[in-house]
C-alpha cells in the first residue's frame, strides 16, 4: 500500500512539473491592411502560410447557393499567366502543397513549402498569383459544376447527408447559416463566371484578410510575405453585416423515410459564438456530456449501459454568430424512439444539474493532459493562428487555454448550459425512422 501511494505521489509530481511551451505569436497589420500573425521557428526547414477571408457560405444567397464554394475551389485552377496545369506542376516540382478550405464564415488558401529561398519564392509567387489574380475559366467552371452536381445528387441518397441538410434548415430557418456550404443542385446549375467574379471582388478584400505564417523565416521575411500575398487583393470599405441568429427556436421533429438499416438522429439548436464569454464552461461541459468519447455521459448511458448505439456524440461549432450545438447518433430502426428518449433525458438532466465533481476532475485532467497534442505540429499551430486572427481572440489564447480550463467550476457549467441549451426547444431530425403520427404542432412527417 505504501509503495502504491508513493508511486501515485511521484506520478502526480512529475505531471505537475510538465509545462507545455506555447508559441510566441507576433502580430501586426500589413501595408495592405491585412492582419498578420507569425510564429518564427527554425527547427525544420519548412514554411506554412494561410490566408483567411470572410468569404464563407453565409455570404451566398438561396438562389445562388454554392458561389462561395466554387469561387474558393477555382482559385488554383487558373490565374493570370498561369494555367491549371502550370499551377499544379509549379507546386509539384518543388514539393509544395497548395490547399483551400471553406466553412460558413471563411474561405482560406494555405501553402506548405520548403523554406529554402528557391522553393519558397516559387511557391509564394504561385500562391500570390492564384489568390490575387484568379481568372475562373468558363470551361473549368462548367467541369467543376458537373462534378459538384454529381456529388450533390449522390449525397441526396445518403442518410447522413439528408439528415445534415435537414438539420441545418431546422436549426437556422432563414438565417444564412442554414445554407449548405456546397450549395444545392438547382442553385449550382445557375452559377456563372460573372457570379464568381462578383463574389471575389466583394469578399476577397485585403483589409479583411488574416495572414497566418508559421516556420523557418524571419520577421522581416514574414512582413514581405504577408504584403506579397495581400497587396493586390481588392479593397473594400463596406462593413461586413452579420445577421443575428435566433437563439430560441421552436421545438420540431422531422422524420424522413429511408431504406437504411439504421436510423440517423440529430438533435440540437444554436449554441455559441467564438467570442462567447461562456466558451470555456460550455467547452468543458460538452466534453463531459458527449465530446469526450468513451468517457462522456451520453456514451455511458446510451452505449455502455443499454447498447442502443455504437457511438453517440455532442459538440459545439462556434462561429462569428452562434454555431450549432449538435447531438448525433445512429441506432437500429426498431430502437430509435427508445434511444431518442434516452438522449433527451440525459441532456435534460445534465442541463438541470450539471456535472458531478468526479466527471469535472476527469474532464479537466484529460483536456489539460492532451493540450500538448493540439500544438505539436506547424500545421496545427498555423490553424490556431488563423482562428485567433479571424475571430479576434486574444494573442494569449494558447497561453491561457489550460488555465481557463482548470478554473471552470461545476456551477459555471450548469449556469452556462442553462443559458444556452434548452432541451424543450430543440430541432430533431430522424432519417430512416419508423413513421408515427404527429403528436403536436411542430412535429412533421415526410
Amino acid at each position: 500500500m505504501f509503495v502504491n501511494k508513493l508511486l501515485c505521489t511521484l506520478a502526480l509530481c512529475c505531471t505537475a512539473g510538465i509545462a507545455v511551451a506555447t508559441p510566441n505569436i507576433q502580430h501586426w497589420q500589413s501595408a495592405s491592411g491585412a492582419q498578420v500573425l507569425f510564429v518564427e521557428d527554425h527547427d525544420i526547414p519548412m514554411l506554412d502560410v494561410a490566408v483567411s477571408l470572410p468569404a464563407g457560405s453565409r455570404f451566398d444567397t438561396s438562389d445562388k447557393g454554392g458561389v462561395a464554394g466554387l469561387t474558393q475551389g477555382l482559385l488554383d485552377l487558373g490565374a493570370e499567366g498561369l494555367s491549371e496545369d502550370a499551377i499544379a506542376t509549379g507546386m509539384a516540382d518543388i514539393g509544395a502543397q497548395l490547399a483551400g478550405g471553406l466553412d460558413q464564415d471563411r474561405a482560406s488558401l494555405s501553402l506548405r513549402t520548403l523554406s529554402h529561398a528557391a522553393e519558397r519564392e516559387q511557391a509564394l509567387s504561385i500562391m500570390a498569383r492564384v489568390l490575387q489574380h484568379p481568372v475562373f475559366p468558363e470551361a473549368i467552371l462548367a467541369r467543376e459544376k458537373t462534378r459538384l452536381i454529381a456529388a450533390l445528387k449522390e449525397a441526396e441518397t445518403r442518410p447522413e447527408s439528408i439528415a445534415g441538410r435537414a438539420f441545418q434548415r431546422a436549426v437556422y430557418g432563414t438565417h444564412p447559416y442554414a445554407l449548405q456550404v456546397s450549395g444545392e443542385v438547382a442553385s449550382v446549375e445557375k452559377i456563372g463566371v460573372q457570379d464568381l467574379n462578383d463574389f471575389y471582388r466583394a469578399h476577397y478584400n485585403a483589409n479583411r484578410a488574416v495572414v497566418a505564417i508559421m516556420g523557418d523565416v524571419t520577421r522581416v521575411q514574414a512582413e514581405a510575405i504577408a504584403q506579397q500575398l495581400t497587396g493586390e487583393l481588392p479593397a473594400s470599405s463596406e462593413p461586413v453585416v452579420l445577421q443575428e441568429v435566433a437563439m430560441h427556436i421552436p421545438a420540431s421533429e422531422l422524420r424522413i423515410a429511408h431504406p437504411a438499416s439504421q436510423s440517423h438522429i440529430l438533435i440540437g439548436a444554436p449554441g455559441m459564438s467564438r467570442s462567447d464569454p461562456d466558451y470555456f464552461p460550455l467547452y468543458v461541459g460538452n466534453y463531459i456530456l458527449g465530446g469526450g468519447g468513451f468517457v462522456s455521459r451520453l456514451m455511458n448511458e446510451v452505449r455502455e449501459k443499454r447498447g442502443l448505439a455504437y457511438s453517440v456524440y455532442s459538440y459545439f461549432m462556434p462561429l462569428k454568430q452562434p454555431g450549432v450545438f449538435q447531438i448525433g447518433l445512429q441506432t437500429k430502426k426498431e430502437q430509435a424512439d427508445e434511444a431518442l428518449m434516452l438522449v433527451r433525458k440525459t441532456l435534460a438532466e445534465f442541463v438541470a444539474h450539471g456535472p458531478t465533481g468526479k466527471e469535472l476532475i476527469a474532464a479537466k485532467q484529460n483536456i489539460v493532459g492532451g493540450f500538448a497534442l493540439r500544438i505539436d505540429s506547424n500545421r496545427k499551430i498555423l490553424d490556431y493562428l488563423s482562428i485567433i486572427g479571424f475571430y479576434d481572440l486574444p494573442l494569449s489564447y494558447l497561453d491561457d487555454f489550460t488555465g481557463r480550463v482548470e478554473r471552470v467550476t461545476a456551477l459555471q457549467i450548469r449556469d452556462a448550459f442553462a443559458r444556452h441549451i434548452h432541451p424543450e426547444a430543440m430541432a430533431t431530425v430522424i432519417v430512416g425512422a419508423p413513421q408515427i403520427e404527429p403528436k403536436s404542432a411542430g412535429v412533421e412527417n415526410k
